[in-house]
């Protein structure tokens, strides 16, 4: 079994504003705009190196959308941060009209997504953010699960063509992908190879697959780990080809079970090779105030839940 080693918790949004730096520096069409979130979102050191091409347009997500359209047209590459929750659902129509339906080449980068924001609560923990930007035609919808593999992807999505939603988070998590490796979008990370149970998992739900995938081995059980970064396009292949050999998949994420990554699976899996499937989500509820360990535990997003739905699924095989 393959061991993986927590380099240092660090927090996703530090590799967004690490990845942004860096873009700075190498390409002059990048672009930023923020909505009053600067420091939250880790952008600090993009504008002070390269202040005009910053625009701070205040609690204004709707404006900040309309203006990141507008400069693509100009062939820059903006990318705009804020929280999840105002990234989504509260500009959901301009990204629609604006950004997926015309094609623009606008990079939205959204920070606190999930319960793991932790104490500001339900208002701000979007949980349905995924399912609303993987139904527009042409977005491409990335979650990353460390400080690493969102840096990388940051720069990695700077040379696509065309409309992202790049989706990360608040705490400092397990660090444990390599560091400078390579990210290419649409294509799964085989972390564990398997033969019992495939664990499909994105986001912080990754590590947790990974110590859950531990406590499986020391009860017998072989579990396939896969890393699904990019939700849209959906590495199907990855998925068919590990359930083919285990016969049973559990798909976990930090997100609504309903809209999410379990569904596209599940679609996947429907459409060419339909298995037993156990969903590590939250189930149709909104979140609440708590740290986010304790959020984590009470809604069931964590490595026992995950071990707990591989038995289960196995025993429906």
């Amino acid at each position: 079994m393959k061991e993986y080693k927590d380099t240092g918790k660090k927090d996703t949004r530090s590799g967004f504003g690490d990845g942004l730096t860096e873009l700075g520096k190498t390409n002059e069409n990048v672009v930023a705009l923020c909505a009053d979130l600067t420091g939250s979102l880790k952008m600090d050191e993009f504008k002070a190196n390269h202040p005009e091409r910053f625009f701070q347009v205040g609690i204004a997500e709707a404006n900040m959308i309309g203006m990141a359209a507008g400069m693509t047209i100009g062939g820059k590459i903006p990318f705009t941060g804020t929280f999840a929750n105002f990234s989504t659902g509260r500009v959901y129509d301009q990204i629609r009209q604006s950004v997926a339906y015309s094609g623009k080449n606008v990079k939205i980068c959204a920070s606190h997504a999930g319960i793991t924001l932790g104490e500001d609560g339900a208002t701000h923990q979007i949980l349905e953010d995924i399912g609303l930007m993987k139904m527009l035609p042409g977005m491409t919808v990335i979650n990353t699960c460390d400080y690493n593999q969102t840096k990388a992807a940051t720069i990695a999505i700077a040379k696509h063509n065309g409309p992202v939603y790049l989706r990360f988070g608040r705490p400092k998590v397990a660090n444990f992908t390599p560091e400078n490796g390579t990210f290419e979008i649409g294509k799964a990370v085989h972390l564990q190879e398997g033969n019992d149970v495939t664990i499909i998992a994105t986001g912080h739900l990754v590590w947790e697959a990974l110590e859950a995938a531990k406590t499986l081995n020391e009860a017998g059980i072989s579990a396939a780990v896969i890393n699904i970064h990019t939700i849209k396009p959906l590495d199907a292949n990855a998925i068919i080809k590990s359930v083919k050999t285990t016969g049973c998949v559990v798909t976990a994420e930090e997100h609504n079970y309903l809209g999410g990554l379990g569904e596209s699976v599940s679609r996947i899996l429907a459409e060419n090779h339909p298995a037993p499937q156990e969903f590590v989500a939250t189930q149709d509820t909104f979140g609440e105030s708590g740290t986010p360990e304790q959020l984590m535990q009470k809604y069931g997003l964590n490595a026992e839940a995950i071990v707990k739905a591989a038995k289960k699924v196995i025993a429906r095989k």
